[in-house]
């Protein structure tokens, strides 16, 4: 009998909190950005296009197995592997990492996985395009020319003097510095991003240590025997 009245009280309880929240929201005061004049107000944990280290990938397969929509290809040469010392993966060449976001739905899921956490969800939330291939974003071809995020069609081409984007309108300084920070973010990787479509060797395995002088090599035997 204690359980029946106690089921009931919880979930009167749970109920009332969650209408507290509802109504607090209901009659709060409705703020409207002026988007694209205002920068859009992105939260924390923001699920945005994707932010890719292509000098960190070792093409493993882990993001692309835990997609649920399977909207992530990768292709590779060789074997690729981490160097823990520089942080940069080494051996096949990084042939292709694409992300066709028609399908992602920005779950999250493939960044979990990541052994090298070379995947990331960005701050990227406009992407549109005018058909369906160019919904499809080529990481590797974006690190080829020093980008590790896509950038939007009217974001292309902006002049830092005069903040003119693709089609020679005006831009908004949120978008123009934006850009400046996406590139400048890069910047210092370029190089390794680069040597990650080439064919490296990979990196030495550790060598064994030595045992110290005078120590017993000898394994330990078990009582008994």
């Amino acid at each position: 009998m204690s359980t029946y009245f106690r089921n009931i009280y919880s979930t009167i309880r749970t109920v009332l909190i969650g209408m507290h929240i509802t109504l607090r929201y209901c009659f709060a005061k409705t703020i409207c950005v002026q988007y694209p004049d205002v920068a859009p107000t992105i939260q924390p944990r923001f699920r945005g296009f994707h932010w890719f280290e292509v000098q960190k990938c070792i093409a493993c397969d882990q993001c692309a197995k835990a997609c649920p929509v399977d909207c992530i290809y990768i292709e590779k040469t060789a074997a690729r592997k981490l160097d823990k010392a520089s942080g940069v993966a080494m051996g096949g060449a990084m042939v292709r990492y694409a992300i066709d976001y028609s399908k992602c739905m920005f779950c999250g899921l493939c960044t979990s996985p990541c052994p090298t956490e070379c995947i990331h969800m960005g701050n990227l939330h406009d992407l549109s395009g005018y058909d369906r291939e160019s919904m499809i974003v080529e990481f590797v071809e974006l690190a080829k020319q020093g980008l590790q995020t896509p950038q939007p069609a009217w974001m292309h081409g902006v002049n830092r003097t005069n903040q003119l984007g693709a089609y020679g309108e005006q831009i908004p300084e949120w978008a123009a510095q934006t850009k400046v920070a996406w590139e400048e973010s890069a910047r210092p990787h370029r190089e390794v991003m680069l040597k990650a479509m080439t064919e490296q060797k990979p990196p030495p395995k550790p060598k064994p240590a030595k045992p110290a002088a005078g120590t017993d090599e000898t394994p330990p035997t078990k009582a008994g025997s």
